[in-house]
Parts: structure tokens; sequence; C-alpha cells
């Protein structure tokens, strides 16, 4: 057996991929830790804390007294509904999509595999899709926040490719056996489709999460807010007080309340990828290559 002898320039990579991945991931970890570390530090304003990454007079009650303030806690509730209610919905209607798409049968897919593809490169605009959703009538209630971003293109396109690589011999035996279309695809493509079913979910969840300006604009009652319009409300108004009341004025500097709602914005997803993560790969790939 031949062993591969590495070379000086081959040791030279590897060092420089190292070292720039390092500081890479060091940029990347800073901000969130600086974030995290000023919002536990006690009475302490950013222009104090200067570039440390170590906290000052560890203390979470400011993050006890968000837990306790109405208007982000009801923000947090209609983001956490939006992002489950919202993930679950996309991806059936995704998988539903997506099936007939695969099937070579389909008249005339070609048709509209492009006619669906059109919609990834034009749009209405805004007005139009304003007046669309006006003219719904969901306009102020929770299903504005689910049904306009119910598909998405790109991801019923993956989804697609991913069902086009399995192989038909499966579809053919169940329905051999009679099956109808449902049967097959509940029970027999969905639970073969498992990397790309975490993949779609994984980045809906993280668009209905991150989400802002479509609540800005169609759900504007307060409690249909979610957290990323209090987190741009309070961000953009330098303060607290006209996003909380008067809960939290004895914050004694604004940007400690600004530090805990970006992190109570921002761990939650978090802690959504390592439960995909090994899924995630593999949908993206086989779903962007194959078929």
């Amino acid at each position: 057996m031949r062993v591969y002898k590495r070379s000086l320039g081959d040791n030279i990579f590897d060092t420089i991929n190292i070292i720039f991945i390092t500081l890479f991931a060091i940029s990347c970890l800073y901000p969130f830790l600086y974030i995290f570390n000023v919002s536990i530090s006690e009475g302490i304003s950013t222009s104090q804390y200067g570039l440390n990454i170590i906290p000052r007079g560890i203390t979470f009650k400011y993050y006890a007294k968000i837990f306790k303030t109405d208007t982000i806690m009801i923000g947090f509730f209609n983001s956490v509904f939006r992002t489950i209610i919202g993930s679950f919905c996309c991806v059936v209607f995704t998988a539903m999509g997506a099936y007939p798409m695969s099937k070579k049968y389909l008249p005339n897919r070609n048709f509209w595999t492009w006619y669906i593809l059109f919609t990834m490169f034009f749009s209405g605009g805004l007005i139009p899709s304003y007046f669309l959703i006006r003219d719904l009538g969901i306009i102020n209630t929770r299903r504005v926040l689910i049904i306009p971003g119910l598909v998405s293109t790109y991801s019923l396109l993956i989804m697609r490719n991913y069902m086009m690589s399995l192989p038909s011999e499966l579809e053919e035996s169940a329905k051999i056996d009679g099956a109808n279309d449902v049967y097959i695809l509940s029970k027999i493509i969905l639970p073969l489709c498992k990397p790309i079913i975490a993949t779609v979910a994984l980045w809906s969840a993280v668009g209905h999460w991150n989400s802002w300006f479509d609540s800005l604009i169609y759900a504007n009652k307060p409690n249909l807010v979610v957290l990323q319009v209090v987190l741009y409300r309070i961000i953009n108004f330098g303060s607290s007080d006209s996003v909380t009341g008067n809960m939290l004025d004895d914050f004694v500097y604004p940007e400690v309340i600004k530090a805990c709602t970006i992190m109570i914005t921002t761990i939650p997803i978090i802690c959504v990828y390592p439960f995909a993560q090994k899924h995630f790969i593999k949908g993206i790939l086989v779903g962007s290559l194959k078929g």
C-alpha cells in the first residue's frame, strides 16, 4: 500500500487555512459574546465596557425583568407560534407541490417548472402584494404571518430534485399493491425525505424567526407584534420606554435592554440548528445536484 507523503506546500496550505478559519470563527463569535456579556453586566454602558469579553458584575436580573414585560413576552409568543406553525405548513405544502413536480408523467412538467421558477426572479412588488393581502382579508391576523410565505420556490425545487433522485421502483411496487398517491407520499416518499425535510424546515424556521417587515406592515396590532419588531422599535427609538412602558425604567443604560432583547431573539433559533445539522448537509447536496 502506497503511503502519501505530505509536501511542504501541503503543510503551508493547511496552516494558512487553519489560521484563516480560526480568525473567521473568532470574528463571528466575538459579537455574540460581546452582546451577551453586556446583557449580564451590572450597570455598565457599552462605552464603558469597551472591547472586553469578560462580563463585569454578573447579574441576570435584567432578563428576569424582561420576561415580566408584556410587550416582549407577547412578541416572543408570536414569534414562536409563527415559526412552529409556519415551518410545519411550509414543509407540508412544499412536499405536496414537489411530489407531482418530480414525476415525469406530469403533463407539461417543464412548463410548470419554469412557471414556478419565474417567481424567483420577478414579483409584483410591495404595493400589489399589500392590496392582495388586504383583499384576502387577513391583515391584522396571525394568518398574514404564515400564508404569504407558505411555499418557497427555492425549497420547492430543491425538494423536487431530491424526490426525483429516489428509485421509481418503490412507487411502482406500491401502486401494484393498490396504494394511491396520498399513501405513497405519506408512507413511502416522505420517510425517505428526512434530510431534505430537515433542510426545508430549518430554512423556513430561520426565515420566519428573523422576519419582521411583514409583521410591521400587515400585523400592527399590539397582540400580534413579533419579537423582532419589538427589537426593531427598541433599537430604532433608542429607548425601551416607548415599547415596554415603565416596567424597565430602572435600567441604568438603554444598551442593556437592547443587548438582552437581542440575546432572547438570537438564542432560540441557534438552538434549533444542532438538531437538524446531521440531515442538513445531505439534504442540500442531494437536492441541489441530483435530478
